[in-house]
């Protein structure tokens, strides 16, 4: 799971440039999660935001997205532009 606080973004944007999976963008100079259903829960935007706006809580995530891409042959991101 994946939770943002936005007050506390500043605008940098790396987490959306790193996400694999385009779980967040930016909108209004802040981050915010517009894909939730596609976080595997890496953490990579947790270990990489200096403003300490985001948390990720270990779950299931990974395990989802090797059943649903690999197993199951969905991709969440087709067709994403």
């Amino acid at each position: 799971m994946i939770t943002l606080r936005t007050q506390a973004c500043s605008g940098c944007a790396t987490c959306a440039k790193l996400c694999p999976h385009g779980v967040l963008e930016m909108r209004d100079g802040h981050a915010r999660v517009a894909h939730e259903e596609r976080c595997i829960e890496c953490a990579a935007c947790q270990l990489n935001c200096h403003d300490e706006a985001i948390m990720v809580t270990k779950g299931t995530g990974c395990l989802v997205a090797i059943i649903r891409d690999d197993i199951l042959k969905l991709n969440p991101q087709a067709g994403a532009t």
